[in-house]
């Protein structure tokens, strides 16, 4: 069992809410945000490969995404990538350019998407108290081997608990925003 580190504890736990926020940029609102493409994946030169090594992703209207593909031979490949990803895009060519207009989303979708947001909070959160979990079991694990006292313990399990607490706020906090967003635009 690794010896407890406090630092680390808050690094892992701050990953968590950090993946949080990378996996609900991937989340449509009304807005066009470029890293709505960041999963898209396309077939080119005999292989799969992000999107974003095959071309520019850029949101020039709010309304709007647009991908600059750097090589012409691989224009229908990044289209089909796109509409594979099942976003509900249209995409629209034009000549090395795949024009994305975001449609309007309805009251149904908006809800789904909030229920979504919510159950990637709640991933972020179990990740959270497995890395409080950790962090209990080593301090145990600490003073069975006499490395710290009953009362060194319990400080530091007080401490843990702090971190968890605040980095499940943190997480309430992301989600919300990120709901509100979702129902707003």
């Amino acid at each position: 069992m690794a010896k407890y580190d406090k630092a680390d504890i808050e690094r892992r736990m701050h990953g968590a809410v950090e993946s949080l926020k990378g996996d609900l940029s991937g989340l449509r609102t009304g807005r066009a945000n470029t890293s709505l493409l960041d999963p898209v994946v396309c077939e080119v030169y005999g292989s799969m490969m992000p999107l974003s090594q095959v071309a520019t992703v850029s949101a020039p209207e709010p309304r709007m995404l647009s991908v600059q593909v750097w090589d012409k031979a691989n224009v229908s490949a990044v289209e089909k990538g796109i509409s594979k990803a099942n976003l509900g895009l249209n995409p629209m060519t034009d000549g090395q350019t795949v024009r994305l207009p975001m449609p309007d989303l309805t009251e149904d979708r908006r809800k789904d998407l909030a229920k979504l947001a919510g159950e990637y909070g709640e991933k972020a959160k179990i990740a959270i108290r497995n890395v409080r979990r950790d962090g209990m079991e080593a301090l145990k694990e600490d003073e069975k081997k006499k490395e710290i006292s009953e009362d060194d313990r319990k400080r530091s399990e007080d401490e843990v608990q702090k971190l968890t607490d605040k980095h499940v706020s943190d997480t309430d906090e992301v989600v919300a925003k990120k709901v509100q967003e979702i129902m707003t635009q």
